[in-house]
């Protein structure tokens, strides 16, 4: 499956059957559920900042089949999240930090984690958590045509049509699951601080679900900060408005009081 890669190509150790390292972290993690078609290149751009600042960097990745048929799809997955994240100590902290549709598939863990035993206290090894362009429920049939086809409007709107369809016929296959998962990002949320991330001309991760999504965590008790720039593209935030964006970051990780190297935030 599609999971626990590292950009570097450094290879952790770890049990095949439970994902336990063989060899704790010694340095804080920061798991970033990718966007879809993302590339190891914009990846690497923001990892380096994360590696730069003295963190590990774990990357989560899914794709489109795994998101239209959820149930041998993106929760496959989820159970690795899962099983990694029960089966793992992470003493100098854990942070998540999630590119659009990476907020859906981090429902689905969430989902998991509060059935499984030991859920609650796995989500409390969470310190912070960044959210960048979060595609909601109704934004699927906008946010991954343009993924999948980036140069090609006919065959996004081909695409788009099928799954306004695919969300309709089939409901019990996948859309519920869609509905759990919002559920759970909307409402049972990590209880640590976050930092949310959108542009007011981006539809896919647009302004107004994002900004109702705030205010619920908020309600919730979560200390969350919202920030929404007039213009840049979806998941381009950080390429787009980078000194401001490094900031944003290097402000938010600094209240979790993590084991952090020297800021040098240059990439």
């Amino acid at each position: 499956m599609a999971f626990f890669t590292d950009v570097r190509g450094t290879s952790y150790e770890k049990d095949s059957s439970t994902l336990r390292l063989r060899k704790p972290l010694d340095k804080p993690l920061v798991l970033v559920f990718a966007w879809l078609q993302a590339t190891n290149k914009h990846l690497g751009r923001i990892a380096e900042f994360y590696l730069e600042q003295g963190f590990e960097v774990l990357t989560v990745y899914i794709t489109p089949w795994q998101i239209l048929w959820p149930v041998h799809g993106s929760q496959k997955v989820a159970e690795d999240v899962v099983k990694f994240l029960s089966n793992n100590d992470f003493p100098e902290g854990l942070v998540l930090h999630g590119f659009s549709v990476g907020g859906y598939f981090w429902g689905e863990c969430l989902v998991q984690l509060h059935a499984h035993p030991t859920g609650r206290r796995t989500l409390e090894k969470i310190v912070g958590q960044i959210w960048d362009s979060v595609t909601h429920l109704e934004e699927i049939p906008i946010g991954v045509p343009p993924a999948m086809f980036p140069r090609k409007p006919k065959l996004q709107n081909m695409l788009r049509n099928y799954l306004t369809y695919h969300m309709k016929l089939f409901h019990e296959a996948a859309t519920q699951y869609y509905q759990k998962s919002t559920y759970m990002y909307h409402y049972e949320p990590v209880q640590c601080p976050a930092l949310v991330l959108v542009s007011k001309s981006d539809p896919i991760g647009a302004e107004a679900p994002n900004k109702r999504l705030c205010g619920i965590w908020e309600s919730k008790g979560v200390r969350t900060t919202f920030k929404c720039w007039d213009k840049s593209p979806h998941v381009g935030h950080f390429f787009k408005h980078r000194d401001e964006y490094v900031q944003l970051l290097l402000t938010h990780l600094k209240l979790l009081n993590l084991p952090m190297d020297s800021c040098k935030a240059k990439l």
